[in-house]
């Protein structure tokens, strides 16, 4: 798509701002570029297809409608678009700023502190890129009819992404990710099913399912010799279930795979009223020599908690502390923290979203024991793994070569 076709939109109350901006991104060669000053205005040209912008310049401290409650209404209108934040604040309230957008499921590409400068705009206006579903329906609600028929109809399928020593680069395992392979829609993401399940008692047949596949497929390479460890995510539901830990058990024997090659991931997405059945499986499960790993650590809601009171083997650090990291101050201090905490436990840690080279030189630097992430590699069915691990290792030798 050529510059001259991408509509954008500046909105900033500040008239010599918006002369500024518009006269920036007209020398970039930009030039379907519309400026407002207020939210109001600004939301007329959201409302009509003509004048729909694909890109947003937003500044946020703006008197009456300010940038934060002009971000909700763009929610309101369901805009599918992009955003980049504008703004004279500091950088931690930009962060912040960024992180809301991102949670309304909007894209936000980057942000420009005042005074702005031609290179800098240059550079995060060259993020954008035509949003998929700009002029797409919202995503499809299943019910839960649907995916018990799903689950019945062997419609699940597991895929891979794998895990490495950030030290060598080596694969030391994959966690195993569920996608639901619907038959009219094509490949649906967990994040339109999991919920659904654990709202509607389906996750304990869901979680068996994927648990059972993931373990055959763990024999599966062992019997090629490729030894992983394979991860699989658990549910705090699945913890209700005194029976839990049983299944598990019989599951790694029916498999004829190890418990120990077996990794239980854990993600306290949503509160524990009564600790004592998820703290009596996981234990058994612990003293069973099945591994276990506190997921997305420092979004949940007392992971702290968990590290003292649960036998955790490994930490992965949530990707929202490592992607980007290197640049952002108070992700860094919080990756360090827990980088460290881990490392104090005596646990493996993980960085997770190592997403750039940039991400991929920040863990090895700071020397974290595995690395994760669409740098590295995204989610793949199980039959392409060795041809990933082939190129992956041309691609160490390449980066060696570039550092040495």
């Amino acid at each position: 798509m050529h510059k001259s076709t991408i509509r954008i939109l500046v909105l900033d109350d500040d008239p010599f701002m918006l002369k500024l901006l518009a006269h920036m991104l007209v020398a970039l060669e930009f030039t379907l570029v519309t400026t407002c000053e207020t939210g109001p205005e600004a939301l007329k040209c959201v409302c009509h297809p003509e004048s729909l912008p694909s890109l947003i310049l937003l500044d946020l401290n703006m008197p009456g409608m300010d940038g934060v409650e002009f971000v909700r209404k763009l929610v309101e209108h369901n805009y599918t678009g992009s955003l980049i934040l504008v703004s004279g604040e500091d950088e931690r309230v930009l962060r912040t700023a960024e992180k809301l957008v991102q949670a309304h499921k909007i894209t936000v590409l980057g942000h420009l502190n005042k005074p702005v400068s031609l290179e800098e705009l240059s550079m995060v206006v060259g993020k954008w890129t035509p949003t998929p579903g700009m002029h797409q329906l919202a995503k499809r609600v299943y019910s839960a009819d649907e995916l018990r028929a799903a689950i019945a109809n062997d419609e699940l399928v597991n895929y891979y992404q794998p895990k490495v020593a950030v030290a060598t680069g080596a694969i030391v395992g994959v966690e195993t990710l569920v996608r639901w392979r619907h038959p009219v829609d094509g490949i649906v993401f967990p994040d339109q099913f999991i919920s659904l399940a654990e709202e509607h008692g389906l996750i304990d047949d869901l979680t068996r399912v994927v648990l059972n596949a993931a373990m055959n497929q763990a024999k599966a390479w062992q019997q090629v010799g490729l030894f992983l460890q394979v991860g699989v995510n658990v549910s705090m539901v699945n913890l209700e279930s005194v029976a839990f830990a049983n299944f598990v058990a019989d599951a790694a024997v029916t498999a004829d795979v190890a418990p120990q090659d077996i990794l239980l991931e854990v993600t306290e997405s949503r509160l524990m009223l009564d600790q004592r059945v998820p703290l009596e499986i996981l234990t058994r499960l612990r003293l069973k020599r099945f591994r276990l790993s506190i997921d997305d650590f420092g979004t949940g809601h007392s992971s702290l908690t968990q590290l003292r009171d649960i036998p955790f083997d490994e930490l992965k650090i949530d990707q929202s502390f490592v992607h980007g990291a290197w640049r952002d101050e108070t992700a860094r201090a919080i990756y360090d923290a827990s980088l460290g905490l881990g490392k104090q436990l005596l646990m493996e840690v993980v960085a997770e979203g190592v997403e750039d080279r940039d991400d991929w030189d920040f863990v090895r630097h700071t020397r974290c024991d595995l690395a994760q992430g669409y740098f590295i590699a995204r989610p793949m069915p199980a039959a392409d793994l060795v041809g990933w691990i082939e190129s992956w290792n041309e691609r160490l030798q390449l980066m060696q070569a570039d550092t040495s």
